[in-house]
C-alpha cells in the first residue's frame, strides 16, 4: 500500500456528512515533533517549547471540532497532527515561496524571532518526502472526493495569529483585526466572502488579507477549477486564548458558533 493510501499518524481526515461540500483544514494546531523530525534542530527542549508556543495556532483543532459538531450538516475535517516545525503543508517545497526569505519554506530553518532553528546543512528532502508529499496527496484526494460527490468543494482554512507581530512576519505592520479573512482572486467568490463577514460580524469588522493573505488550494486544482472555493479564517489569539501557548477561554465557543454559522451558510 502506498503512503498516499495508508493511514497516516501525521494527519487525520475526519468524515462529515456525505452531502457537505465543506472541508475544514487545520494545518497548524499541533505541537508534536517526532524524533526523526528533530534531526538538525539546534534548540534545546525548553527553547523548542517556547518556539512551539509562538508558532502553533493553539486550539484551532478544538475550534474546528466544536464548529463541526454544531453545524446543521457536519463538514469534513482535515487535521494536521504534527507541528508545522516538522513540515509546513501550506508552503511550497521550492523557491516559489516568499517565506523562504525568513527561513520558513516547507521545512523551517529559522524561528519566529529569526534565530536558527535547524543547522544550515540540514537536508530538508527526507522530511518533505516522508511528511509533505503524503499530506498534499491526501488533501488533493479529499478535495476531489467532495467534488465528485457534491459537485463543489469549499476549503475553509482555520488559523490564528498573535496579537503583536512576530519578527518573522513579512507583512506584520498592517491591521490586526479580531478576525482576518484571507482570500484568493480565483477561488474566493464574493458570496463566500459575504457569508464569512456576516458570520463573524459579532467580533466587529472583519479584516481582509492582513496580516496574512491567501488561501490553501491543492496545486492540482489551483487556478484551474472554480468549483473549488477557498477562504482562510485567521483569528487573533487574544480573542480566545492566553498568549503565548496558554489555555483557551470562553471566546473559543463564540468563535465555534460563528464558524458553524458560516458552514451552514455555505451548505444551504
Amino acid at each position: 500500500m502506498s503512503d498516499a493510501a495508508a493511514p497516516s499518524p501525521s494527519f487525520d481526515v475526519l468524515p462529515g456528512d456525505d452531502g457537505s461540500p465543506v472541508l475544514l483544514h487545520v494545518p497548524h494546531s499541533a505541537r508534536t515533533v517526532p524524533p526523526d523530525a528533530r534531526a538538525g534542530i539546534v534548540l534545546d527542549d525548553a527553547a523548542l517549547e517556547r518556539e512551539l508556543d509562538h508558532i502553533t495556532d493553539g486550539h484551532t483543532a478544538e475550534l474546528a471540532a466544536l464548529a463541526a459538531g454544531s453545524a446543521a450538516l457536519t463538514p469534513w475535517r482535515f487535521v494536521n497532527r504534527l507541528s508545522r516545525l516538522v513540515v509546513d503543508p501550506e508552503r511550497f517545497p521550492d523557491e516559489r515561496e516568499e517565506m523562504l526569505a525568513v527561513g520558513m519554506g516547507a521545512v523551517y530553518t529559522a524561528t519566529t524571532h529569526r534565530e536558527a532553528l535547524r543547522a544550515p546543512d540540514t537536508d530538508p528532502a527526507p522530511l518533505v518526502e516522508r511528511y509533505f508529499h503524503p499530506y498534499a496527496r491526501a488533501m488533493t484526494d479529499a478535495v476531489a472526493d467532495r467534488l465528485a460527490v457534491t459537485g463543489r468543494a469549499v476549503v475553509i482554512d482555520v488559523h490564528s495569529y498573535p496579537t503583536a507581530a512576530l519578527p518573522y512576519e513579512l507583512h506584520g505592520d498592517g491591521p490586526r483585526p479580531a478576525v482576518c479573512l484571507g482570500t484568493d482572486p480565483f477561488h474566493t467568490p464574493p458570496e463566500l466572502l459575504t457569508a464569512a463577514r456576516e458570520a463573524f460580524a459579532p467580533f466587529g469588522d472583519t479584516g481582509l488579507d492582513s496580516p496574512f493573505s491567501g488561501t490553501y488550494v491543492p496545486l492540482e486544482h489551483y487556478g484551474r477549477d472554480r468549483r473549488v472555493e477557498a477562504l482562510m479564517v485567521e483569528i487573533r489569539r487574544d480573542v480566545y486564548m492566553t498568549e503565548p501557548g496558554g489555555p483557551y477561554g470562553p471566546g473559543l465557543h463564540a468563535l465555534a458558533s460563528a464558524l458553524a454559522t458560516l458552514i451552514d451558510k455555505i451548505t444551504h
